[in-house]
């Protein structure tokens, strides 16, 4: 699930395009990109420990999403 792990947006692709230069220099959504990226997640209470949780992860399923790339979405 490739997918899932998200994209490296200054990657450049078969298109010849980075997914940074899709997305204009006045877009709001570089405003809430700087914005979540500065805030300290953990005093808001977002587990940032997903990632080392072994026991769910040794139960199955897949990895979570990183709760700043849901803020993001939610904003």
């Amino acid at each position: 699930m490739k997918f899932i792990t998200g994209k490296d947006r200054y990657q450049v692709e078969f298109y010849t395009h980075c997914l940074d230069e899709s997305i204009s220099q006045d877009n709001e959504v570089r405003l809430i990109d700087l914005f979540v990226d500065s805030l300290q997640l953990s005093d808001y209470g977002f587990e940032m420990d997903f990632i080392e949780n072994l026991p769910r992860r040794q139960a199955g399923g897949r990895p979570a999403y990183h709760p700043a790339d849901l803020l993001k979405l939610y904003i």
